[in-house]
């Protein structure tokens, strides 16, 4: 008998629950240590991000996602017991779904869901909607105040492409507030203009688009990752392709590389402090081996076109019949706006994981010289 994998991690290890209509969404953290502060503005600020109705760019459902913590805090801080966070679904409309209850849409998890299990939410997708990460962002707000206390780390995603619409951005030193002063979430002021203006025009026309987002994670000491079945760029990897709509993955050069000879593509070392080299490129994208070598781990993820689109589609209903779908209901035109802070968390709780698991490792002296 199986049942639907809802966990992710394993030092730092989360649950998420609940369906798109639902009573409401959330996750349980397992493995925060105690007396770590959790401000829970900062976990509603990344909620807010998220969320859905921010501009005319993403879907017009209105939610607040209020986050409610039920345990695992005590006057701000940590208590090394699970952490439970809800949200409430505040505006869910299963009936504007009944014209979808024995239709199967193009392109959603409808069919698969159905044929693995034998049944499916399908008002909103179910688990299968992009509303179950508000648990995932609201864990990774946890893991990213972990990160950056301990660590020092400093995470930060933007919108690099829509469609053919390709960024300048330089992932070492792009700014969050230069993400955020853009409605679309790209730092490139020009890009940034004709994503607008090509979502919109998509929008108009009840269609979708989709693109990349890339992410860097400034600060990663070396050593975090292991160097065969759990590699770190392995680790990301799959936590980025668990993300809804996600299609594709690479990590530095990743399928640009194959352009290069092996003395163009290797990151040349350089004498560092401490012992540590210092990089005179970054095509490894921070990992080498598995393991990542301190140097900035800078990735991509490719996100489909929203497969719910207004444009007439040719499908089946499950008697097997043709059907010609018109879809309604609120959906993204373009899902990346609204994926930035959600790579950005599932990037934090790979990190913050594999941080527990080396300090596990680190529990004897260095060796004598």
């Amino acid at each position: 008998m199986e049942d639907v994998s809802s966990s992710f991690g394993e030092r730092f290890r989360i649950s998420t629950f609940g369906e798109s209509h639902g009573g409401g969404v959330g996750v349980v953290v397992d493995g925060c240590p105690p007396r770590l502060r959790i401000d829970v503005e900062e976990i509603q600020q990344e909620l807010d991000r998220r969320r859905p109705g921010q501009s005319r760019l993403t879907t017009p459902r209105q939610e607040a996602d209020r986050v409610e913590i039920l345990s695992g805090v005590f006057e701000g801080h940590s208590l090394g017991s699970p952490i439970a966070m809800l949200v409430r679904n505040q505006d869910a409309r299963p009936s504007a779904y009944e014209h979808l209850k024995d239709v199967y849409r193009p392109s959603h998890a409808d069919w698969t869901t159905e044929a693995k299990y034998g049944i499916r939410a399908w008002h909103g997708g179910g688990r299968s909607s992009a509303r179950e990460t508000i648990g995932r962002v609201a864990a990774g707000a946890i893991a990213r105040r972990l990160l950056a206390e301990v660590a020092g780390i400093e995470i930060v995603a933007w919108v690099q492409k829509v469609q053919n619409i390709d960024a300048k951005v330089e992932p070492e030193s792009v700014q969050r507030a230069e993400v955020e002063a853009s409605l679309v979430r790209c730092p490139d002021p020009e890009a940034s203009e004709k994503m607008i203006e090509r979502v919109d025009t998509v929008r108009r026309a009840q269609d979708s688009v989709g693109g990349i987002v890339g992410c860097v994670a400034r600060g990663v000491p070396p050593g975090l990752g292991e160097p065969i079945f759990q590699k770190l760029d392995a680790e990301l990897a799959a936590a980025m392709l668990s993300l809804p709509a996600a299609k594709a993955f690479e990590v530095g050069s990743g399928f640009r590389g194959i352009a290069l000879t092996g003395s163009q593509h290797n990151d040349a070392m350089k004498p560092g402090e401490a012992g540590n080299p210092v990089w005179a490129s970054n095509r490894s994208g921070g990992i080498q081996g598995g393991i990542s070598n301190g140097a900035p781990i800078e990735l991509q993820v490719a996100f489909k076109p929203t497969a719910t689109v207004g444009v007439a589609q040719e499908t089946v209903d499950r008697e097997g019949e043709a059907v010609t779908l018109e879809a309604s209901g609120r959906h993204d035109p373009c899902v990346l706006p609204r994926a930035v802070p959600i790579v950005e968390a599932m990037v934090a709780l790979v990190l913050a994981d594999h941080w527990l698991r080396q300090r596990a490792v680190d529990v004897l002296p260095p060796l004598p010289e």
